[in-house]
């Protein structure tokens, strides 16, 4: 259901797709879409938090929360994050980009989500800053909070949507230029 979903939301957006479409393409009722999403809303977060998992067995949160606490060399470390965001990108910001714009043509619960899911990355920078702070992997005098801004920044959906998107950056150039802003920005 989440690969139909996705794939007629990001063809036709988010008003115009209806849950009979979905239903309908993945094969099953409109009942069993609202039985295991509640609607819409709900698989579009559905949809963006499997986004998040990445590529792979594990989940890319749990691969970035080892390799901060295992990294040795802080620049090593930038190059991880540079690649989570090539892994992570392609497959978020789209549906990013999705909620976004269904919030600012007025639908609320997508306006909820849109602050839900921001609200959600910048603690989850926040953490990633304070493990890094902690480590002594931060530059002498950076605070945790300062850290946490410059990768709330780094990881915004309208970053990549301005660089991939729009300029026609690879997902590998785009990793790579987060990973040389982090390094700048955070050692």
């Amino acid at each position: 259901m989440l690969a139909r979903a996705r794939e007629l939301f990001l063809a036709q957006g988010f008003g115009p797709t209806t849950i009979a479409q979905i239903a309908r393409a993945a094969g099953v009722s409109p009942e069993s879409v609202y039985k295991n999403f509640g609607g819409k809303p709900g698989l579009v977060r559905a949809i963006q938090e499997q986004s998040l998992l990445g590529a792979g067995g594990t989940p890319a949160e749990q691969r970035s929360d080892l390799a901060q606490l295992t990294a040795t060399d802080s620049l090593a470390l930038m190059e991880r994050l540079g690649r989570f965001t090539t892994e992570v990108g392609p497959l978020e910001a789209p549906i990013m980009l999705l909620i976004r714009d269904a919030a600012a043509s007025g639908d609320a619960a997508m306006a909820d989500l849109l602050r839900e899911v921001d609200d959600a990355r910048y603690r989850r920078m926040l953490h990633n800053a304070q493990q890094m702070k902690a480590r002594g992997l931060l530059r002498p005098g950076l605070s945790a909070l300062e850290a946490a801004d410059v990768m709330f920044t780094c990881t915004t959906s309208e970053l990549y949507e301005t660089l991939v998107m729009k300029r026609g950056w690879s997902a590998e150039r785009y990793g790579t230029f987060i990973a040389k802003t982090l390094r700048a920005n955070l050692l």
